[in-house]
């Protein structure tokens, strides 16, 4: 039990380090000031890549507790709070409690960015737009990115 505590509490540090750079990159976004987008992006993108190496050690962990308490392999953490006797029962829980703010903290300040992120494409095609470029982009059902031709307009003056 002590094994999978020590993991969730790497687990809960590496979290709220997230929800810290999440932050931050909606403070670049809502700034403006762009130019710092790429590194915090890549702040997260390296924290997230740490963490799915803790996922993987939280399991091991939480198999080894399942083990220990007479559980099935993949257990939750509310399985295994029920089943663990105090004080490691509050201590799960109190894991768990604190994983959910944390997942519910992240969940909002990602949408936040998302709509940040969506509102800045809108803006700077409807720029681009206006500056003359009269091209459009589709995508193939494959994903791939189509740019429709500048289309030139007959006009018939004689009406």
């Amino acid at each position: 039990m002590d094994n999978l505590s020590q993991v969730l509490w790497r687990e809960r540090e590496m979290l709220e380090a997230l929800a810290y750079r999440l932050e931050v990159e909606r403070l670049v976004l809502a700034s403006g000031r762009t130019r710092w987008l790429v590194n915090a992006t890549r702040d997260i993108e390296d924290l997230i890549d740490d963490l799915r190496a803790t996922e993987v050690l939280r399991a091991a962990a939480a198999d080894e507790a399942a083990v220990t308490l007479g559980l099935t392999p993949n257990p939750s953490l509310a399985a295994l709070a029920e089943a663990a006797s105090d004080p490691w029962a509050g201590i799960l829980r109190d894991h768990r409690d604190a994983l959910i703010d944390l997942a519910r903290d992240i969940a909002e300040t990602s949408e936040d960015a998302k709509g940040l992120l969506t509102a800045g494409y809108r803006s700077a095609r409807e720029t681009l737009l206006a500056i003359g470029g009269t091209t459009t982009a589709s995508y193939t059902h494959a994903g791939t990115v189509v740019a429709d031709a500048p289309r030139h307009h007959l006009v018939d003056r004689s009406l």
